[in-house]
């Protein structure tokens, strides 16, 4: 498993972080399933922006 850091607004990681809360609950991990879901989510998005972009 990786570690990285990253560098973002406050008030973006204020709304990620209580609405990762808010899905998942409570629970130590929960921004790190948060992240991960964001990321492939994102992931997807951009694959397919550049396959229709051929």
């Amino acid at each position: 498993m990786a570690k990285a850091t990253f560098v973002i607004s406050d008030e973006v990681l204020e709304e990620f972080k209580e609405l990762a809360k808010k899905r998942y609950g409570d629970k130590r991990g929960v921004l790190s399933v948060a992240i991960e879901e964001a990321i492939k989510d994102w992931i997807r998005k951009v694959k397919k922006e550049l396959e229709n972009a051929e």
